[in-house]
């Protein structure tokens, strides 16, 4: 490999070209990610100082910032943040059709005692054999004898026996070694699954994954000091907001949306999505830093760039489809697809997941739109845009 040096740049200046980013990764051979690596291990730009909090009950001492796996096609980002001192990982089976965990796998190898993993069971499995079924999985995906930290969804929105059955299948699991820690997570509905937790009795939840950002809703706020109060360990995701392209404002709100985030210090650590090293820097270099008013005044203008698309997942437009279209939900997929995620095979992999009756295509024959967004959205035109974009 030529040294970047001959090419007139010094080791700060090429880890700050494209040379960083996932392309190169993707294009390049093995060799060339391993040299990348010690490139950006061996600048002391690329090191964040590192802020750990407590995760609640479990224990743990997690970084303020950590990894969003879900976006991550190469290990070696992965492999280097955790060399940093990045600790937390959050991958799931789903991610990337099943790809995300072997991922996740090969970057924890040999580092395994210096990070904790989150993976999740799929959405749809709900008795104890496919729960147990999809850890026993995900064990010889990530190739490791035990998760940290294992999560179902939403468990407020299970029938009575099936969280039996959930709960069962888990301390199983726990019995065996190959759990830890057990947790949910919600993208939607946050206030109510985070009083369920708070208020249940058994404390058989240690986490809670939930979406948060500046412009959650005060109730989520109140729910999550509550929840952790009792001990629940809190992660934050969705803190950018969508993350949308900000080119044209002239301005990066992204590091100041995960301050914002990180003010509350019962938000144990944010979970922001990271492809590459530029993402890894940006994301990571927040530890630490204050929320100051010149970060509020860009969240102002982000703010108000995207509130004529971006959906806030409240689910109070849904009380008024008479065909019970899961809008939330279609728009979080479109965000998938139009946002920072910038990945339409999540998009339409999410999309996919709901049942027929809750797509757009369920409301093609509607004379009008009923439901109705408290913030303005245009629904009609969002969901003609999802069968567009997600069919």
């Amino acid at each position: 490999m030529i040294s970047p040096t001959k090419k007139g740049m010094n080791r700060r200046t090429f880890i700050k070209t494209g040379m960083a980013g996932t392309a190169a990764a993707l294009i390049a051979p093995p060799a060339f990610a391993d040299t990348l690596m010690q490139i950006a291990v061996s600048d002391p730009d690329t090191i964040p100082k590192l802020v750990y909090r407590t995760l609640g009950r479990t224990g743990l001492k997690v970084t303020v910032v950590s990894f969003g796996a879900m976006l991550t096609p190469e290990p070696e980002v992965i492999r280097l943040a955790i060399e940093q001192g990045v600790n937390y990982i959050n991958t799931a089976r789903k991610y990337m059709g099943g790809k995300n965990e072997e991922t996740v796998g090969k970057a924890v190898k040999g580092l395994r005692d210096k990070v904790f993993i989150a993976t999740k069971v799929l959405s749809e499995s709900r008795t104890k054999t496919e729960i147990i079924r999809d850890v026993e999985t995900s064990l010889k995906t990530l190739g490791t004898d035990y998760i940290d930290v294992i999560q179902v969804h939403d468990p407020t929105g299970m029938e009575k026996q099936k969280i039996v059955e959930t709960r069962e299948a888990l301390t199983q699991l726990k019995k065996q070694g190959k759990v830890r820690f057990c947790g949910v997570t919600t993208h939607q509905n946050e206030v109510a699954v985070l009083n369920a937790l708070a208020d249940d009795l058994d404390q058989f939840f240690d986490t809670c994954l939930v979406k948060y950002n500046f412009k959650s809703e005060k109730a989520v706020l109140v729910a999550i000091n509550r929840a952790a109060a009792v001990g629940v360990g809190i992660i934050a995701m969705k803190t950018q907001v969508g993350g949308y392209d900000t080119t044209g404002l002239g301005i990066s709100p992204h590091q100041a949306a995960l301050k914002w985030v990180l003010q509350n210090p019962n938000i144990t650590a944010a979970i922001p999505g990271m492809r590459d090293l530029k993402e890894l820097k940006e994301n990571t270099s927040v530890m630490g830093m204050p929320f100051k008013y010149a970060d509020q005044r860009r969240l102002d203008r982000y703010a108000e760039a995207i509130d004529p698309f971006y959906c806030n997942f409240c689910g109070i437009c849904e009380l008024g489809c008479p065909r019970g279209v899961e809008i939330s939900t279609i728009n979080r997929a479109l965000m998938y697809a139009e946002g920072g995620y910038r990945d339409l095979s999540l998009a339409r992999t999410t999309y996919a997941d709901l049942p027929k009756h809750a797509t757009a295509a369920a409301c093609m024959d509607c004379e009008g739109c009923t439901a109705h967004c408290v913030n303005g959205l245009d629904i009609a035109a969002k969901l003609d845009r999802a069968r567009t974009v997600l069919a």
